[in-house]
């Protein structure tokens, strides 16, 4: 593993186009409509064409047709549609972080990060569209990844262990924030959360599912678990924070384990 550093000039090319842009390690172009765009005003516009009418929705033509000028305008200013992707995805990430809380806290800390990281899910919907490509590497992203980080600055852990539990909560996250997405679109299409969750289900489940083929299956769809009939109040929001809080456990447990010795 080599520690080498190297000119922000050097960095800029190592990088993607969108992500040098991020770091500001790229000129703004000398030449264009008067200057009178910038860099995040078009990331500005995209993100607002996605929020309202999807990621698909997003083309140069139709940011270019809102701010008043030509594709070939913003091409000037970001060179591909990948590039603009990466400038969305960083732009989400600006959020407010929570205060640092002391070390035992450290449970909460880690609950801020995973219901924050759920949050841009649900205001940007299309946030996970964009594939994954690669580790975060875009100031905002990486922004969030010391955040999470964060609680675990003191604890007896190696670089791997913390960026492993990282991976853990962060995974957890994206799943959360992608199905409490779909149920926010769901909703918005006129149905509403009990229809989302299977309750309209749960009388015709009651006569197809049998003991055989399903043997562990049907006393859980009988008890109205499974539709969530028994807990109509239950969401999404609840099923989260238990998934959350067994998460939380298991790292506990494996701290404690690495305290005593064990």
């Amino acid at each position: 593993m080599s520690n080498e550093e190297v000119t922000p000039e050097e960095a800029a090319k190592m990088l993607p186009a969108g992500a040098a842009l991020s770091w500001g390690l790229v000129k703004p172009p000398q030449r264009g409509p008067k200057r009178e765009m910038s860099i995040d005003q078009i990331v500005s516009k995209a993100i607002e064409i996605a929020d309202e009418d999807g990621l698909a929705a997003v083309s140069m033509n139709r940011i270019a047709s809102a701010l008043g000028f030509t594709a070939m305008s913003l091409y000037r200013y970001i060179p591909s549609k990948d590039d603009l992707l990466i400038l969305m995805q960083d732009a989400a990430c600006d959020i407010p972080l929570t205060p640092e809380r002391p070390q035992h806290e450290w449970r909460e800390s880690m609950r801020e990060y995973v219901l924050g990281t759920v949050a841009i899910f649900r205001k940007h919907p299309w946030y996970g569209d964009i594939p994954i490509l690669g580790i975060p590497i875009t100031p905002n992203n990486l922004r969030i990844v010391d955040w999470a980080l964060r609680p675990l600055r003191d604890m007896p852990l190696d670089d791997f262990e913390k960026m492993s539990i990282v991976l853990l909560l962060s995974g957890y996250a994206r799943h959360c924030g992608m199905l409490q997405r779909d149920i926010d679109r769901a909703v918005q299409a006129g149905s509403s959360e009990e229809e989302f969750s299977g309750i309209n289900y749960s009388v015709a489940l009651r006569t197809l599912v049998k003991p055989e083929p399903y043997p562990n299956l049907y006393p859980i769809v009988m008890s109205g678990v499974y539709s969530g009939e028994k807990e109509a109040e239950n969401t999404v929001g609840d099923d989260l924070e238990f998934g959350l809080e067994r998460m939380l456990d298991g790292i506990e447990q494996y701290l404690n384990r690495k305290m005593s010795g064990a």
